[in-house]
């Protein structure tokens, strides 16, 4: 006869275990979908829409998760401890966002924030409550790895030339496949080609690895059957061989600092494991990193399977040789590593030494790869890399210059933030100088001018507290217990460290696995009940479903319009390409703008429209259509150069060139540094200014005249501080003068009746060779400018006079001239 009780408990582990089945294939998807399509947060100025469309599925995905866990978990919601309570601390971070949303510098970037951030919330609730279930956690890590292995094989296949086979593999989660490869996994830069995989920036790429790197050394040293822990070990080379190909010099800077951190938790037999591992597969990645490196360049420049089939078998023999010395090492030296060091495990500081120990081994690996010959083993692109690493190093010094900017731009948002993508719409106007980077390499400081003190005090009090709660119960939990969520303490801290340099967390995927780990570190940490705030388990229930569950519908309603306007814009710009009929076009573009009223990509193809169709047929409705769309999408987008210059393409158009002229000073502020805008309000102001002076309006011309002198001197101002930069600090765009700007500024000058000024500015464009016109005019006013202050330039003269016999007549004529 058969037990009821024994047929009940049967019964609910069945049900829970389906559950946990059910979230870990929604969460698996999730993953999977995201790991193929990288989305870097206001990274991109241009074809937004296809970079967000996956965000907003991605978001309606979480939601539909959400609302599966409120009905299955509906029972078993409560707010009387710690834990509990996290659940409802996370819902802080995308309402810090939403409140951001007042002083955003870009409500599109803002949103799409909050949409993210929203993301999250959901996915460290998920991962509090599933990750508590040995089921739905051992699946969940079996899924995070396979999926790390997964981009690590498929970044090796496009190293190793075989971007259509990974293509093809891709395009089934991705859109970034274009022409059967998979868009930048292979990137170049000025240090040569890089591997990106996935990520399509090798510095994330670089976090990536060093996070499942440890990872998979953790799995090596706690899996108990043999072709799991030959498996980890076999991965060890690939992960350390892409390290070395990311050329990234910040991964390999934090690769020992997280290291360190990891080790300081491990008992002392553990630790000299890992310090093993480390070491056997550290060393045969150098000793095949050349062959490899030389293989996939050229490979990359002409594929040959040959050569290909010979890289491959470089690789995977070096793999299997560390994947069978991992299973030996487990077989039969762990066990006795960890019987003879037992009694020393005991002791409180015997997890401090062999750290420390580390630490000396490090620093003397570092000396002799990068100040000894023995650097000479590695390839060319590698070794010149660990050469440059040091503090006087272009990218260190950009670093601190973009460091230092965004505390600017946390002077003047310094409570509730920018929003959303703050430092994409403002660093032109903060920048030290004219660097390109929409990103400001560093997540800490990119978060806080997103949110202000306020918001970034909340984030940082809820990540410190997990880290502090979890170590906590990590110290008192036993050796299974602490096993069972080590996984998620590597992933973040290893992410969140390496985010101090760069901006992994600007990808959407990597911040999933980030609070993912989150919530896995919460499940075990250190716990406690909360009576001053506990609420009967009804209210509870009651209450926090409500709550959590309307955002959800909210956030889900918003995404799925959100990714309705997507396809609309994307519509768009494909018939664009195959038809020239308004309707047709305006229709889709319409459909997004109803939702999206301000989405730069769609306002500037219906702005481009209006105005195509109105130099055809001169319909003053679709220029003040245009200039109205502008005008209103500019009130949510001031910062958005592309919108600006396309207004003031709608005025010029027109022949309104005041109006332009207008647009150009009053947003001159926004993009110091961008010469050819500062070229433009000089050569501009020449013209208006010239026009005011025929008209007979003095006025007029002097207050033209005037704006355009002040942004010369700007420019030189510019110029100047450009020069006091660190010898290794790069420039970054273009910054001079033209000679159109200086024959236009000292023209103003003179006419200002500022001979001085005049003739200092005119000198500055002054060239040996005279044969252009332009180079004459400057000399004519030159000189001309010296006769006013009682000054001649004999040898100038005669030089102009070979190129122009009349010179000394037209140079007459100028001097003559009264204003």
């Amino acid at each position: 006869m058969s037990n009821p009780v024994y047929g009940k408990k049967a019964a609910t582990s069945r049900k829970g275990e389906t559950r946990s089945v059910l979230f870990w294939v929604l969460i698996s998807g999730i993953i999977l979908f995201l790991a193929w399509t990288p989305f870097q947060t206001a990274l991109f100025n241009g074809q937004m829409l296809v970079f967000e469309k996956p965000i907003f599925w991605a978001a309606i995905l979480a939601c539909l998760l959400l609302f599966l866990w409120i009905a299955h978990s509906y029972k078993s919601i409560q707010l009387k401890d710690q834990k509990d309570w996290l659940a409802v601390g996370v819902l802080l971070l995308p309402l810090t966002y939403i409140l951001s949303l007042i002083s955003a510098a870009s409500h599109v970037l803002a949103m799409n924030m909050v949409i993210i951030n929203c993301i999250y919330a959901i996915m460290f609730i998920i991962g509090l409550y599933v990750l508590r279930e040995n089921l739905g956690n051992r699946m969940i890590q079996i899924t995070i790895m396979t999926v790390s292995y997964l981009i690590v094989g498929f970044g090796l296949l496009n190293w190793f030339g075989q971007g259509k086979t990974a293509g093809a593999i891709a395009k089934w989660f991705s859109n970034t496949v274009l022409n059967g490869t998979y868009t930048h996994a292979v990137m170049t830069d000025s240090n040569g080609l890089r591997l990106t995989s996935v990520f399509q920036y090798a510095n994330t790429y670089a976090a990536f690895l060093m996070a499942f790197l440890f990872a998979a050394v953790f799995f090596v040293t706690t899996s108990r059957k043999w072709h799991s822990q030959a498996f980890h070990s076999f991965m060890l080379v690939p992960i350390i061989v892409s390290l070395l190909l990311t050329l990234s010099r910040g991964g390999l800077v934090m690769l020992p600092v997280v290291f360190v951190l990891l080790l300081l938790f491990l008992k002392p037999a553990k630790q000299l494991l890992w310090i093993l591992y480390c070491g056997i597969a550290g060393v045969t990645s150098l000793i095949i990193s050349k062959p490899v490196t030389e293989l996939g360049l050229k490979l990359n420049e002409a594929f040959s399977s040959s050569d290909a089939l010979k890289g491959w078998g470089i690789l995977l023999g070096a793999s299997a040789i560390v994947g069978l010395l991992g299973w030996v090492i487990q077989s039969f030296i762990a066990p006795k590593l960890e019987r003879s060091l037992d009694n020393w495990s005991v002791k409180k500081t015997s997890n401090l030494w062999i750290p420390l120990g580390s630490v000396a081994i490090g620093g003397l690996l570092i000396f002799l790869f990068i100040g000894t010959g023995l650097k000479n083993i590695l390839p060319q692109n590698i070794s010149v890399r660990l050469e440059n690493i040091n503090f006087n190093q272009h990218s260190v010094l950009e670093r601190f210059t973009f460091y230092k900017d965004a505390m600017k731009v946390l002077a003047d948002y310094p409570i509730i933030g920018a929003g959303g993508g703050a430092w994409a719409s403002l660093y032109e106007q903060y920048q030290n100088n004219p660097y390109t980077s929409r990103q400001a390499h560093n997540f800490f400081l990119q978060y806080l001018i997103e949110v202000g003190i306020v918001g970034f005090v909340i984030f940082m009090s809820f990540i410190l507290y997990i880290f502090y709660k979890y170590v906590r119960g990590y110290i008192k939990g036993n050796e299974e217990e602490r096993n069972g969520h080590f996984l998620y303490f590597i992933i973040v801290l290893s992410i969140l460290i390496h985010s101090i340099l760069d901006f992994n967390m600007s990808y959407v995927f990597m911040g999933i696995l980030v609070f993912l780990g989150l919530g896995g570190m919460a499940a075990v940490m250190d716990n406690k009940s909360v009576k001053k705030w506990s609420l009967k388990d009804s209210t509870a229930r009651s209450v926090f479903s409500a709550i959590v569950g309307l955002c959800g519908i909210l956030v889900m309603i918003t995404s799925i319009r959100y990714v309705q306007a997507a396809d609309s814009g994307m519509e768009a710009g494909r018939i664009v390409q195959v038809s020239s009929s308004f309707e047709e076009i305006k229709a889709p573009l319409d459909k997004d703008l109803s939702i999206r009223p301000s989405h730069p990509d769609s306002v500037l193809l219906t702005a481009s429209l209006y105005q195509t169709i109105y130099k055809q047929n001169q319909d003053e409705n679709f220029y003040s259509a245009s200039v109205d769309l502008l005008n209103k999408a500019l009130e949510a987008e001031p910062y958005n150069k592309s919108m600006l210059s396309r207004l003031i393409e709608s005025y010029e158009m027109k022949q309104q060139p005041e109006q332009a002229y207008e647009v150009f000073i009053n947003n001159a502020y926004k993009f110091k540094w961008d010469i050819s805008w500062s070229e433009q309000i000089i050569n501009k102001g020449y013209d208006l200014g010239m026009k005011a002076l025929g008209a007979g309006d003095a006025a007029r011309k002097d207050k033209y005249f005037k704006q355009a002198t002040e942004a010369f001197a700007k420019v030189q101002t510019g110029i100047q501080h450009l020069a006091t930069l660190p010898e290794g600090q790069l420039q970054g765009r273009s910054y001079e003068n033209t000679p159109d700007m200086i024959l236009h500024a000292g023209k103003m000058y003179y006419m200002m009746n500022q001979p001085e000024q005049a003739s200092e500015t005119l000198k500055l464009g002054i060239q040996e060779d005279l044969s252009q016109t332009t180079q004459q005019e400057i000399v004519r006013w030159y000189l001309a400018a010296l006769q006013k202050q009682n000054l001649s330039d004999d040898a100038l003269m005669g030089k102009l006079s070979q190129v122009d016999p009349n010179a000394k007549e037209s140079v007459q004529q100028l001097a003559n001239l009264q204003f």
